[in-house]
C-alpha cells in the first residue's frame, strides 16, 4: 500500500524504465563495428580489422557499465564524455589515426550506439499520465542519464511524448549525472518549482532514489523495472513509494490530488 503523497507542482520521470521499457538487440555490436570499420577503411586506417573493432567496442561497454555502478558512490558525478567513451574506454590502444578518427566523430558514434543497442517501447500507462498531468497543470520533465540523449529525443518526438512533456534533461548534454542531485535541480529550476514541491520517478535504488532524495525532492517514487534489485551494492535510501507502470503512478496522482 502507497502512502499519499503531497500533491506535486512538476513531475519528473526517468526515460529508461519509466518513460519506456527497453530490450537489448541482437548483434548491435557487430552492426556497429561494421560501420565503423567501414569509415576507418575509407579513410585510409587498414590496422584493425571488424572482429578487433567490434571486441574493444564490447570491453568499452563492459568497462562503461562498471564505471556508471562506480560512479552512483560519489555525491556529484560528472558525466562521461563522447571523447572519454571512445578515445579511453574503445580506442585506447588503437593506432593513432584509427583513434583520432573516432575521436572526431564521437558524439554522432555515441547516437549510431544508442540506436543499434536497444529496442524501444512507451511503458503503459505514460501516455495517460502525462495528458491527465497537463490538464491538472503539472508539467512533465525528463530527467535521466545518457550516453546520448539525442537518442531519446528522436524516441519521444518520433513517438508524440515530446509535444507532452516541457522539458528533456540528459545527463551527456548537462555533464553531470545521476545521483548527481544536480540533474534534478536543472530540471526544477528550469520549472521554476522548489525541489520539495517535485516528484521524481526513477527504475533504480543506487542513481535514482539516492539522487531523488539528495536533491530533496518532495516525493521519491521507484517504478517496478527489471533489474530494480540488482544493485551494486548496498543503498541507504528508499523510496516513498513503489508504482508498476504509468498506471500506478497516475494512481498516485490522482489519490495526492483528490488528498490535498
Amino acid at each position: 500500500m502507497n502512502p499519499s503523497l503531497p500533491r506535486p507542482r512538476a513531475l519528473l520521470l526517468d526515460f529508461g524504465g519509466v518513460l519506456v521499457e527497453t530490450s537489448r538487440r541482437p548483434g548491435w555490436s557487430a552492426a556497429l563495428a561494421k560501420e565503423v570499420h567501414a569509415a576507418l577503411t575509407r579513410a585510409g586506417c587498414h590496422a584493425l580489422d571488424a572482429a578487433a573493432v567490434e571486441a574493444d567496442i564490447k570491453a568499452g561497454a563492459a568497462a562503461d557499465k562498471y564505471w556508471k555502478d562506480a560512479m552512483s558512490r560519489p555525491y556529484a558525478p560528472p558525466e562521461m564524455t563522447h571523447t572519454a567513451f571512445w578515445g579511453d574506454y574503445v580506442a585506447a590502444d588503437w593506432p593513432a589515426s584509427a583513434r583520432q578518427l573516432v575521436l572526431a566523430q564521437a558524439t554522432p558514434l555515441c547516437k549510431r550506439m544508442g540506436e543499434l543497442r536497444q529496442d524501444r517501447r512507451t511503458r503503459p500507462g505514460i501516455p495517460e499520465l502525462l495528458d491527465a498531468a497537463a490538464g491538472l497543470g503539472i508539467p512533465c520533465a525528463v530527467v535521466s542519464n545518457s550516453l546520448s540523449g539525442a537518442v531519446h529525443r528522436d524516441y519521444t518526438a518520433a513517438t508524440g511524448l515530446a509535444e507532452k512533456l516541457a522539458l528533456e534533461v540528459y545527463s551527456d548534454e548537462a555533464g553531470v549525472r545521476k545521483p548527481n542531485p544536480e540533474l534534478i535541480w536543472i530540471a526544477t529550476r528550469a520549472l521554476g518549482v522548489e525541489p520539495g514541491d517535485a516528484w521524481y520517478a526513477g527504475d533504480n535504488f543506487d542513481r535514482d532514489v539516492v539522487c531523488g532524495h539528495r536533491a530533496g525532492v518532495g516525493g521519491n517514487v521507484l517504478m517496478v523495472a527489471n533489474g530494480n534489485y540488482d544493485v551494486p551494492y548496498e543503498v541507504r535510501y528508499r523510496p516513498d513509494a513503489v508504482v508498476d507502470d504509468g498506471h500506478g503512478l497516475l494512481e498516485l496522482l490522482t489519490n495526492a490530488i483528490e488528498g490535498d
